[in-house]
């Protein structure tokens, strides 16, 4: 008998390690207490967690950026409705709203059904495991992908790309992938790939490098480039902000002081306009007007 209580206790043991190496089955992380959430990881099982205060900003509050705005509006509001839309790469200078409109987007479309789901880079891994825990639902969901960009050889990398196309299963039709980067083509580039580069009869053609490169940028049916703001928008996008902060008019003052913070950060950006006019709000003692 002791034999046998030994072998029942070794074998429950090993069960409840199993247990914890296994999958778990999916669970409702609360889909209709929250617009936004993200992928989360417990040892070797994921789950999809709520977000219960995400950022709300509106669109109209991102300036400098219409004909962005207008495109990921119009490719959005195609999706909520149930018409074809593409996924989306959204690339260019820091700071200048990429992520920001993303969220907007949400902001404005979630009424109509539209969830956002984060997923961290490391683990895009699992993005075919997240689409199968939502392609039943009746919502329309982004995968949002914050500041991409991959070394070679990343798993990472060839998961994205089988999803957004590639995989002998169809892609999900409630399903779509938004995603930031700096980089053009999500990696780095090198002159050595130029140097592959092969001339045939007065044609050029791409390494194998360079084509493997782009063959994932490719898969987004819809490329928003981002540039640099000229003083001029610079400044025109802080006047907005210190709006918002209830401060009506920029005096020579104000205008010199933002000039100067945008010198010291070496960057004229949204993000850098918000930080300056956040800090001379602080300043002044002076609260925002609006909820965004």
């Amino acid at each position: 008998m002791t034999d046998w209580n030994k072998l029942y206790n070794r074998a429950e043991t090993l069960l409840s390690r199993l247990e914890r190496l296994l999958p778990a089955g999916p669970s409702d992380p609360g889909w209709n207490a929250a617009v936004a959430f993200r992928w989360r990881k417990s040892g070797r099982t994921g789950f999809i967690q709520p977000v219960t205060h995400p950022h709300q900003i509106k669109p109209d509050a991102l300036h400098g950026i219409e004909r962005q705005k207008e495109r990921l509006d119009q490719n959005t509001r195609q999706f909520v409705q149930g018409y074809p839309a593409n996924n989306v790469l959204l690339t260019g200078a820091r700071g200048t709203g990429k992520s920001s409109l993303i969220k907007a987007m949400l902001n404005q479309y979630a009424g109509s059904g539209l969830r956002l789901i984060e997923v961290e880079k490391h683990d895009l891994t699992d993005l075919h495991d997240i689409v199968e825990l939502i392609h039943r639902r009746p919502e329309r969901f982004i995968l949002y992908c914050d500041d991409l960009s991959f070394e070679s050889g990343e798993p990472g990398y060839k998961a994205l790309k089988v999803v957004l196309d590639g995989s002998i299963a169809t892609a999900s039709e409630n399903v779509l992938v938004y995603a930031t980067s700096n980089r053009r083509h999500l990696m780095p580039e090198s002159m050595r790939d130029n140097l592959d580069t092969r001339h045939i009869e007065g044609e050029i053609h791409p390494s194998e490098s360079i084509e493997e490169k782009i063959s994932l940028s490719e898969r987004f049916g819809l490329w928003l480039s981002f540039y640099p703001f000229d003083q001029e928008q610079y400044l025109d996008i802080v006047r907005q902000w210190l709006s918002y902060f209830g401060i009506a008019k920029m005096v020579p003052a104000v205008r010199e002081a933002a000039l100067r913070w945008a010198l010291e950060r070496g960057s004229r950006s949204g993000r850098v306009a918000w930080q300056f006019a956040r800090d001379w709000a602080g300043k002044q003692k002076t609260t925002p007007r609006l909820e965004q």
